[in-house]
């Protein structure tokens, strides 16, 4: 696809002007002279790195795509097993070269059929990994460590210099892909990914401070990494489809089935402890008149922007919300008092109220939810018994005037 065509056009302004910024920052930081010479050794480093970081993309080419496509938050590669190696052993020219290549090869041969992937979001990515080795290799020349081997010389000290590199090529990385984002996410998991795929991260960098060291010192020892890398994918491939299946592929928030398996784990957890949670109920008000009078895509994005308005009303972590089907939504509250769950409640309906979704160049305002409460174990002990509560409560709330809270308790 011609530049001219590059989806990055259609960005906001801060997109456009942030991801080409950080692609001439790495551009300019690239060609800056350093202490680490490009010779024979270094460029043999590189083709090593290179061929082996194509060779497990291939391996590991269906798991990714797979990955990528049901990846509902920011998606985490393999290619830190690689580039961080670089960042122990190349100079700032050719780890350039080694993240071009890695990226242009994923590309080609793992994206090219996920239209999720255009060609500047690659080149953007890219980039900002480049930073991201840059900063690290900073830290290194700091700590006065040009490369792994004077690193390895110096016992502990070298160590800590190539953990405190590790953590600055992980703390940048998930820092910089933030502006380049159109839409940023209002929860930790949105912006930064689940605790699996950062688990998969510090696991890459681990293994490609291991793949330095071997090709530091016992070169031929760099192929032990490829049993436990491609384990490794696969097993977080297993987890990322578990989670699928729990989930709701338009609003991202638990189906039916996953929302149920966690509310009877509360619920469990609950009896034991003999504690509290509470339950709400919510129904758009009126939704098929989204419909249509803007068409079901709209009402899409409706659905969508109220899933992340109750999301940002919670809590936090350890509240679910979930949505079951049609205009339909329900929220677990765990350990949550009799008074607070009402404030919550109120919280979320406001919320909804003031939403402004954009649907082509009109505006859908003046959205109303109603909502219905239960508290465990007062209105049920089941969670079957606690849903039918506040489904009366909802009901109630439809039947009375819409856009309101209602208690079951208040219906005795």
């Amino acid at each position: 696809m011609a530049p001219r065509h590059w989806v990055l056009w259609r960005q906001g302004p801060r997109v456009i002007v942030y991801c080409l910024a950080s692609e001439v920052v790495a551009v300019v930081l690239t060609l800056r002279p350093s202490p680490i010479p490009v010779d024979r050794r270094t460029l043999s480093i590189l083709v090593v790195l290179l061929v082996l970081g194509v060779v497990q993309s291939e391996t590991g080419r269906r798991v990714e795509r797979i990955r990528r496509r049901v990846s509902g938050t920011p998606h985490i590669n393999m290619t830190s097993v690689w580039t961080f190696a670089g960042v122990l052993l190349l100079p700032p020219l050719l780890l350039a070269v080694l993240v071009a290549g890695l990226y242009a090869h994923l590309a080609v041969r793992s994206w090219y059929r996920l239209q999720r992937v255009p060609v500047s979001r690659t080149v953007s990515n890219a980039a900002i990994i480049v930073l991201s080795c840059y900063a690290a290799q900073s830290v290194l020349r700091v700590s006065g460590f040009p490369d792994v081997r004077v690193a390895l010389s110096h016992s502990w000290a070298g160590t800590f210099a190539i953990t405190a590199a590790g953590v600055t090529f992980f703390a940048v990385n998930a820092l910089l892909v933030l502006p380049a984002r159109r839409e940023v996410g209002r929860t930790p998991e949105a912006l930064f990914g689940t605790w699996s795929d950062n688990g998969l991260e510090v696991a890459t960098l681990c293994l490609g401070a291991l793949n330095a060291m071997a090709l530091a010192t016992l070169p031929g020892l760099v192929g032990l990494v490829f049993p436990p890398l491609l384990l490794l994918h696969r097993t977080v491939l297993v987890r990322q489809l578990e989670v699928a299946a729990h989930r709701d592929e338009k609003t991202g928030l638990y189906n039916t089935s996953g929302w149920h398996a966690l509310a009877k784990r509360t619920l469990a957890a609950t009896a034991r402890q003999g504690g509290t949670f509470g339950l709400l109920m919510l129904d758009l008000d009126h939704f098929k008149q989204v419909n249509d009078t803007y068409g079901h895509l709209a009402g899409d994005a409706v659905l969508k922007a109220v899933a992340q308005s109750i999301i940002s009303a919670v809590r936090g972590r350890g509240d679910a919300v979930g949505r079951f089907g049609g205009e339909e939504f329900v929220v677990l509250l765990p350990g949550i008092t009799q008074p607070d769950i009402g404030a919550v409640a109120e919280r979320i309906r406001r919320a909804i109220s003031a939403l402004q979704v954009p649907a082509g160049g009109l505006s859908i305002t003046g959205l109303t939810v109603s909502i219905g409460i239960a508290v465990y174990p007062t209105a049920g002990t089941s969670v079957q018994r606690l849903l039918d509560a506040a489904d009366t409560a909802l009901y109630h709330a439809k039947a009375t005037g819409r856009n309101k809270v209602v208690h079951v308790a208040d219906l005795v």
